[in-house]
C-alpha cells in the first residue's frame, strides 16, 4: 500500500494549478475569497454575466459552483495523490439578480476515497439566495491523467 503525501498549504495547492482558477474564472470576474478544508468562498459581479432580460445568468452561477466545488475537491483530493474531475452537477435558481456581487459558498457534503460532494448555495448582496446546486466529483489517481 502506497503512503498518503501530507498535505500542502492551500496556497501551495493553487501555485501548483497549471493554470491558475482557470481562463474561465476570470473571464467571470470569480475572485476566490476563502479556501480551507471547511468552505470555499467566492464573489463574481452581475455585471457582464447576464441574459438577455438583464438578469444573471443562471448558467453563470452554475460555473461559479462548479468551480467553488471542483477547488473544495481538489483540496481534498491533493492529500490522497488524486485529482478532482467533475462528473454532475445540477443547480436550482431561486430569485434573480440584476445588479452588484453574487457570493458562492461551498460546503461538503461527502468526503470519500474516490468521490467529493459539495452543496454551493450563491447569495445577492442582501443575504438572498440566488441558487442552490450540489457537484460532485470523481477523484482520480494522477498518474491516471498521466500527471
Amino acid at each position: 500500500m502506497s503512503e498518503t503525501p501530507a498535505p500542502r498549504s492551500t496556497d501551495d495547492l493553487m501555485a501548483s494549478l497549471p493554470h491558475g482558477m482557470g481562463g474561465l474564472n476570470e473571464k467571470m470576474g470569480i475572485e476566490l475569497v476563502e479556501f480551507s478544508a471547511d468552505r470555499v468562498v467566492a464573489t463574481m459581479p452581475v455585471e457582464g454575466n447576464t441574459q438577455p432580460y438583464g438578469l444573471l445568468h443562471g448558467g453563470a452561477s452554475v460555473v461559479l459552483a462548479e468551480s467553488l466545488g471542483s477547488m473544495g475537491s481538489a483540496l481534498h483530493a491533493d492529500p490522497l495523490g488524486k485529482v478532482a474531475v467533475g462528473v454532475d452537477i445540477n443547480a436550482t435558481h431561486h430569485r434573480s439578480a440584476t445588479a452588484g456581487l453574487v457570493t458562492g459558498t461551498a460546503t461538503p457534503v461527502h468526503l470519500g476515497r474516490s468521490s467529493a460532494c459539495f452543496e454551493v448555495v450563491v447569495t445577492d448582496e442582501r443575504g438572498k439566495r440566488v441558487c442552490t446546486a450540489r457537484i460532485t466529483c470523481a477523484l482520480v489517481p494522477k498518474e491516471q491523467l498521466g500527471m
